[in-house]
């Protein structure tokens, strides 16, 4: 064994640790699926609801995955078949993390349109300013009168 070479885990560890990983991964790939489903239904609402846990399951496998990472002896002693096990269930959790993506960026134009053409409108409607007389002009205030927008970041 080399000096740089972490030492195999045992088989009942790494058996258990991939038993764990697979699980981690296929729970996170249900609840981002989940929640890309609810984008693409135009219901964010419903994702929102499942932020919370997405993000703590998200940070325990961000953990996991940089522990294997660097010491691949923690599952190399569990069984071939559990290890093919988790490459399907990364396969699957990184195919489902590609969509979601998808949905996110799709969701974001439509929402950032929707406030420019808010915007648009309040401008122009504040532009309007009713003259009477064919010599009537808007108040010097009101031409380039700058607007806010509050935005609801929960929306």
């Amino acid at each position: 064994m080399t000096p740089s070479a972490a030492p195999a885990a045992p088989p009942a560890d790494a058996a258990a640790r991939v038993g764990e990983m697979i699980r981690l991964t296929e729970r996170l790939t249900d609840l981002i699926a989940r929640q890309s489903q609810s984008f693409e239904q135009h219901r964010p609402q419903e994702a929102a609801q499942l932020t919370e846990e997405t993000a703590k399951l998200a940070n325990i496998y961000r953990h996991e995955s940089m522990k294997v990472r660097a010491e691949p002896g923690l599952i190399l002693a569990a069984p071939l078949e559990l290890r093919q096990q988790l490459i399907r269930a990364t396969e699957a959790f990184e195919a489902v993390l590609s969509r979601h993506g998808r949905a996110v960026k799709a969701a974001r134009t439509v929402t950032e349109g929707l406030v420019r053409a808010i915007a648009n409108e309040v401008a122009s409607q504040r532009a309007q300013v009713a003259g009477y007389g064919p010599t009537a002009k808007a108040p010097a205030s009101a031409a380039g009168a700058a607007t806010a927008i509050t935005l609801n970041r929960r929306a």
